[in-house]
């Protein structure tokens, strides 16, 4: 019987566009993704380095961009969060059928950028959702690793065959089966979070 259902953050209830940042940072120089950038935003994105290391580090790649110049790059991926997703989970919430937690692959920079976007009233009306609200950057941990999964099934005593799992990223959702979670790979584009019961 399904108990418990793990939620992502982005392009499940924040939009995203994921080539933006790409597409701004292309004005000061970048070209790819090198091994030495994809390591350190793993770091960063696991809680490994504080923000103005990591900006000094970036900046050191980019010389001609400011800081400012980094931080509106970086953040440019992040867009909008409809309403009817918030009051969708809010209701979905108030059935109490199952335990909810949100694990995201995030990092300080983004989620103090998501605070101030929503506001302080609306981000604690999405954060009380749920029963536990995981940042890869707070718990040091990413996606797809199993250990992340594994760290949130050990702490909270879910069973995997009990636990559903909905992220955007094959990946991520390929990593979860191989544990025995049940998941939902969801098509941005095509579906919604707010049809979620039909995946249940």
């Amino acid at each position: 019987m399904l108990k418990n259902i793990i939620f992502d953050f982005g392009d499940i209830f924040i939009n995203l566009d994921k080539t933006a940042t790409v597409r701004k940072m292309t004005h000061y120089g970048f070209s790819e993704v090198t091994t030495e950038m994809d390591h350190l935003f793993k770091s960063y994105e696991k809680g490994l380095m504080a923000n103005e290391t990591f900006l000094n580090q970036i900046q050191s790649l980019f010389p001609k961009a400011t800081k400012h110049d980094l931080i509106n790059a970086w953040n440019a991926i992040l867009l909008d969060f409809p309403e009817s997703r918030l009051l969708f989970l809010e209701e979905f919430a108030r059935k109490d059928q199952y335990r909810l937690f949100l694990l995201s692959n995030t990092n300080d920079l983004h989620i103090t950028w998501v605070r101030q976007q929503l506001g302080g009233q609306k981000f604690e009306r999405f954060k009380k959702c749920f029963e536990k609200f995981y940042l890869s950057h707070e718990i040091h941990l990413r996606k797809p690793d199993p250990e992340i999964y594994e760290f949130v099934m050990t702490e909270n005593n879910l069973v995997a065959d009990e636990t559903f799992f909905v992220d955007d990223t094959k990946e991520n959702t390929d990593a979860a089966s191989a544990l025995g979670i049940r998941t939902w790979n969801l098509k941005v584009g095509k579906q919604d979070i707010t049809e979620l019961e039909l995946f249940l």
